[in-house]
């Protein structure tokens, strides 16, 4: 048999085994000993059933008239006759008996006490200087019955009280183990970006050395991630400001420059420096992202945000033929800060800009329910590569520039928000298109964010069978 893996199930099974395996030993015991007992109660009703009848019999047969021999007693009523009895003289001729008795049962008197018989026990007693004696036997086969008897009324019981017993261990094994299963779940229902130390009151002194190995651990990840984030955040942010300056430089050495080799090459130092700041722009970001200040605490109009980002966008571009915008007139609230799902959208609108077909739109809807699906025609995504866009910097199959941190950030949002981040290629029914759809967490949800964050970092990813 296989030990069970759960710890509970080991403790309730080895310790029901124990209690089992107690009650039967005792229940052995018990019947030996009461076996034991019964023989000594049995052996004195034999010899005080001989002690009793041997005078009786004495003077009924010295008060018979010579010439009368054996006589047998008749009973008034018929009767289960466990005890039978011979009175004997010294020759060994029968004087008496009772109405059932066997001659054949009786052994010759051979000395007081008790004798076996294979299926009797007898008691021999005797009068008047051993002439007269008395056998009184009993079957053997009674006392086994008795005792049998005995035993099944000794194992009813437990019949009930074993099963009972288990019951009782495993309940109690279980309201032990309550702190621990307390434990894994304040492990489990934590997000991937939660590293908060867990709770340890009230814990086993077994168990609490572990609790604190945890946080220890735990606070050791997170000084390490926000040194991480700090410094990707901090290098981000202290690039904008040169970067910013050289793209002025740049812009008016274009501007006062007459030679037009040297315009062309500011104008490729400007490009360079463009790319540069958008690039500190999504490391920042990222970062942000990476350590959950995009978390939103409230509940955000996302049908609005949606709006303003796309025309926002529109603006900055000049056109709409590549935008197609599809969001409820009613508001749609969802668990989300505003700026984080504008990062959301945004990143998303850059992503299928940038590598759907050129001169086809990219469409944006959002449902009711908060689901937010982006889709451009293209090339389809092989199902290997799919999974790896999650990851920063990776840009796949593609000559278009860019960072490849867009979608790695909305990633990164959905699982510190508790959203669901998916991404399907091709389109649904088709053999070609790209599909990125984000479910932003209802309004009012943040007891479910944490336990749904685990899932979503490892970038769940459909479509790629």
């Amino acid at each position: 048999m296989t030990a069970p893996r759960s710890l509970q199930w080991r403790i309730s099974l080895w310790l029901g085994v124990g209690v089992a395996l107690f009650w039967g030993i005792a229940t052995v015991a018990t019947a030996q000993r009461l076996g034991h007992e019964m023989d000594k109660v049995f052996d004195s009703a034999l010899e005080e059933t001989a002690q009793r009848l041997l005078p009786l019999a004495v003077l009924d047969i010295l008060s018979r008239e010579k010439g009368d021999t054996s006589q047998r007693i008749v009973t008034l009523r018929d009767h289960d006759e466990y005890f039978t009895y011979v009175v004997r003289d010294e020759r060994g001729g029968t004087l008496l008996r009772s109405h059932h008795a066997d001659d054949s049962v009786f052994p010759p008197f051979s000395k007081m006490g008790f004798v076996d018989t294979p299926t009797h026990r007898v008691y021999f007693d005797a009068a008047l200087q051993g002439t007269i004696t008395i056998a009184v036997a009993e079957p053997l086969a009674h006392r086994r019955e008795v005792a049998k008897e005995a035993l099944l009324g000794l194992a009813w019981p437990l019949a009930l009280l074993v099963p009972a017993s288990l019951f009782l261990v495993w309940a109690i094994v279980r309201l032990s183990m309550s702190p621990i299963r307390n434990l894994r779940t304040a492990i489990e229902t934590r997000g991937s970006g939660d590293l908060t130390p867990v709770p340890v009151a009230g814990l086993p002194s077994e168990i609490a050395p572990i609790a604190d190995a945890v946080n220890h651990l735990l606070l050791g990840l997170d000084r390490a991630l926000k040194a991480e984030r700090s410094f990707t955040a901090n290098s981000a942010h202290e690039l904008r400001t040169p970067v910013a300056a050289a793209l002025a430089q740049t812009q008016r050495l274009i501007a006062e420059t007459k030679d037009a080799a040297s315009r062309e090459r500011a104008h490729q130092i400007e490009l360079a420096l463009q790319r540069l700041s958008r690039l500190s722009e999504k490391l920042m970001q990222l970062a942000r992202a990476e350590g959950g200040r995009l978390q939103g605490g409230e509940t955000a109009d996302i049908a609005g945000v949606a709006k303003m980002v796309v025309d926002e966008m529109v603006r900055k571009s000049g056109t709409t033929a590549r935008i197609v915008l599809d969001v409820p007139e009613t508001p749609v609230p969802a668990g989300i800060d505003a700026d984080a799902f504008a990062i959301v959208l945004r990143n998303l609108i850059e992503n299928g800009l940038k590598h759907g077909r050129p001169g086809l739109p990219v469409s944006i809807v959002l449902s009711k329910a908060g689901v937010l699906t982006v889709s451009n025609d293209g090339p389809p995504v092989p199902p290997n590569l799919l999974s790896r866009l999650l990851q920063p910097f990776e840009r796949g199959q593609t000559v278009v520039e860019g960072s490849g941190l867009g979608l790695a950030i909305v990633s990164a949002i959905a699982a510190g928000t508790g959203g669901e981040f998916v991404l399907t290629s091709p389109l649904p029914g088709k053999q070609f298109g790209f599909e990125a759809k984000f479910s932003a967490p209802p309004a009012g949800a943040e007891g479910r964010r944490e336990r749904r964050a685990d899932r979503m970092a490892s970038g769940a990813v459909k479509g790629a069978s």
